[in-house]
């Protein structure tokens, strides 16, 4: 363990912006992280998982902390249900395709979202149909008041639409070490009904998918959506899809005809962000080295060399568009540092 000085953060966060963290160390063992936060010497700490949820708008003078803890073990099996218990370290595409080689189902439409495990329970990741919380057990987190492992049921977690008490009133105080989870073995209960996963299984001509059909489809759908970080730096969805009482949507429809939703209760309607942005013509539009992805509008970019406080920028004048225009706040759903 060797804390170094002035390191790049370009390397380690998807939007590929390059901002400076004065101190960073990475940390491979819970006795290693223990150590790192006892120092005194560093009373500014920020912790860094996969780097797939933030935008960097300025250099960091805090000691940055990679979570870089390994490894996934079935913790216990029966002929239908195994418990699997995967480290914060872990890339989160990388354990569902882990996941899928064991025959083990229930993260499928998860498939290809950036970062890793240990983030994913703090904004309760979702796609397809499909949240963390659908599987999730339990996880441990490291406390930074007393430097001790905790653990947390779904229940103590107070999961929401991407969201979760690590988001809220526990935000800023532990360090997610590990995350449990409850996948099945057989049968698998598929969910192929949500956004274009049918058709496109029907196009692969696959009748009686396997888990691993949904998955592919998944990210079939999602690459030709999406940008690959590694080629266009940019943090998935950089916006939550608002939910709006039943009223704005009945006014709204009458206007906007063709404006997609779905419902979530009685009284609540979700919209799609994405339709919002794209309507407001925001949609492919760019502003020198950085815009918005001209096949998802939900989806910000750095096209090379973008500073994050111009994104950032564009982003708040997005959110007035959509106020002006539809009067539907939305939020980001990254983590603006």
């Amino acid at each position: 363990m060797h804390i170094k000085q002035n390191i790049s953060l370009k390397p380690y966060n998807t939007f590929g912006i390059d901002v400076l963290a004065k101190h960073f160390v990475s940390v491979s063992s819970i006795g290693e992280l223990k150590n790192i936060l006892t120092l005194k010497a560093y009373p500014d700490k920020l912790i860094l998982g996969g780097g797939s949820n933030m935008l960097l708008t300025k250099n960091q003078d805090a000691l940055v902390i990679h979570i870089n803890l390994k490894g996934v073990t079935i913790v216990s099996e029966d002929d239908h249900f195994a418990i699997v218990k995967a480290n914060a370290g872990e890339n989160w595409h990388e354990f569902v395709l882990w996941c899928l080689k064991h025959n083990l189902g229930g993260l499928e439409n998860l498939s290809l979202i950036p970062g890793n495990v240990g983030t994913a329970p703090i904004q309760n990741i979702g796609a397809y149909g499909v949240e963390l919380k659908d599987t999730f057990v339990s996880c441990e987190a490291l406390s930074l008041k007393t430097n001790k492992i905790e653990s947390f049921s779904k229940s103590d977690c107070d999961f929401g639409y991407r969201n979760s008490t690590f988001k809220q009133d526990k935000k800023g105080k532990y360090i997610i070490t590990n995350v449990t989870f409850k996948l099945s073995k057989k049968p698998h209960k598929l969910n192929i009904n949500y956004g274009s996963i049918s058709s496109h299984l029907e196009q692969m001509q696959i009748n009686n998918p396997t888990i691993k059909d949904v998955s592919r489809a998944v990210i079939a759908i999602r690459e030709s959506k999406l940008p690959n970080p590694k080629e266009i730096g940019n943090s998935g969805s950089f916006f939550k899809n608002p939910i709006i009482s039943k009223s704005h949507y009945n006014t709204l429809i009458e206007k906007f005809s063709d404006m997609p939703s779905y419902t979530v209760s009685d009284n609540e309607i979700k919209i799609p962000a994405g339709w919002l942005i794209e309507k407001a013509g925001f949609k492919g539009k760019r502003f020198g080295n950085y815009g918005v992805h001209k096949n998802q509008a939900l989806v910000l970019v750095n096209y090379g060399g973008a500073k994050g406080i111009d994104i950032l920028n564009l982003s708040k004048l997005i959110q007035k568009t959509i106020k002006r225009l539809f009067d539907i706040s939305i939020e980001a759903e990254v983590n603006i540092l």
